[in-house]
């Protein structure tokens, strides 16, 4: 658990303006924090399988506001994944976009040789 001094200071460094306490960004630094906390106790507690509980809640309330940020404010979330320098995985890869696009272009070709093709049926038919 963080001391009220520490949450203070994150809450005014990642707030949104002056009155602000709970926006996403607050919680995702407390969070942060909190995990980083319980991260330390665990490497020397091993065995405290309630605190692992707890640090698992966390991370998947962490994991659930920045998905929530990503998709409301986008710029928001990348400056404060940079300030907090978390490791976000990329939901694509490059590899992963080229081959989507290669496919897309093929898929338009077929479509656009289909239609000529039919567009010189039609003739020989006249």
């Amino acid at each position: 658990m963080l001391e009220k001094k520490a949450k203070d200071r994150i809450i005014k460094k990642y707030r949104t303006h002056d009155s602000d306490t709970g926006s996403s960004q607050v919680q995702i630094a407390i969070l942060t924090a909190e995990i980083k906390d319980l991260t330390e106790h665990l490497k020397t507690h091993r065995k405290d399988h309630s605190s692992r509980r707890g640090l698992l809640k966390k991370v998947g309330e962490r994991r659930r506001l920045l998905r929530y940020l990503e998709h409301e404010d986008p710029k928001g979330f990348e400056t404060l994944v940079k300030q907090l320098k978390l490791k976000i995985a990329k939901r694509y890869d490059q590899k992963t976009i080229e081959a989507a696009e290669a496919a897309h272009v093929a898929e338009l070709e077929a479509a656009e040789e289909a239609e000529n093709d039919a567009e010189t049926d039609e003739s020989d038919d006249e």
